[in-house]
């Protein structure tokens, strides 16, 4: 899996460019970070655009979000003594800038079959690249960071559907139906009903069922930790013992053979030599 990540070369420039790419890019990734965010939005104020308002606030989200992109890629490039390489690595970034610039202006709803298609792509892309972003702070080993992302996310999630589902008339049955959905329980006594929040919810279970599954594997990691704790220091204490048992030997050992020289001292050379 993570030969996957890799081959999309997320990773800004390569140690043979400049240092000054190197060291700029270290707050320009938060940048593209924080681009990408616009895109939720703007998808779901377009889709469930009632009026020109909503849509042409949609449009601004991805007016300001190809800015970003285009901005953040651009100052790279101007860093760099190796552009067309650094355009290469990070081709997947260039691909999510075309998608944002694309969406500005490209139809309205309701959406065309191929354009729900492309849509659809284009968001999968973005909540890809949201992941790999935020993949360095929700190892497993990191319990409290996982258990307030996914706190985060759940809240997050409770307003999207409060937003998108007329069935839930409160933030609480929001909430209800975000924890249904993230851990796929599905009791039925609430679910999507308009193409906006089933979209949603199909994000919304992608990152609670992978959200869950990391907490899970890090409450794993903290019980397995603790018994290898555990083994290392029984071994730490059996190695000692037995250094002090060989220190004994060799003690044994010394005394052995002073008393042995005692009893029989060795012949002198002479001696042996008659």
């Amino acid at each position: 899996m993570s030969g996957f990540f890799d081959s999309l070369e997320l990773s800004g420039p390569d140690s043979l460019d400049s240092p000054r790419a190197a060291r700029a890019y270290h707050w320009i990734q938060w940048v593209l970070f924080g681009s990408s965010l616009l895109a939720i939005p703007a998808f779901y104020m377009e889709l469930t655009a009632s009026s020109p308002f909503l849509l042409n606030a949609g449009r601004i989200l991805y007016l300001c979000m190809a800015t970003g992109f285009a901005w953040s890629l651009g100052w790279m490039v101007h860093l760099s003594r190796r552009y067309r390489h650094l355009i290469w690595r990070n081709r997947f970034d260039v691909l999510v800038l075309v998608g944002a610039a694309a969406s500005i202006g490209w139809g309205g709803n309701p959406w065309s079959s191929l354009e729900w298609l492309l849509r659809m792509t284009f968001m999968g892309m973005v909540a890809l690249r949201i992941v790999m972003s935020l993949r360095r702070f929700l190892s497993p080993n990191r319990l409290l960071s996982l258990l307030m992302a996914g706190a985060a996310l759940l809240a997050l999630a409770g307003v999207g559907f409060y937003w998108l589902e007329p069935r839930v008339h409160s933030y609480a049955d929001g909430l209800w139906l975000a924890f249904e959905s993230s851990a796929t329980v599905g009791y039925g006594d609430v679910s999507p009903t308009t193409p906006a929040s089933r979209v949603f919810a199909v994000f919304v279970v992608l990152f609670g069922y992978g959200m869950l599954s990391l907490v899970f594997a890090s409450i794993a990691a903290k019980f397995i930790g603790q018994e290898e704790r555990l083994l290392r220091h029984e071994m730490h204490q059996d190695i000692k013992r037995l250094h002090e048992e060989m220190a004994v030997i060799h003690k044994e050992l010394q005394g052995l053979r002073e008393s042995m020289n005692t009893k029989w001292p060795p012949a002198p050379a002479g001696h042996l030599d008659e």
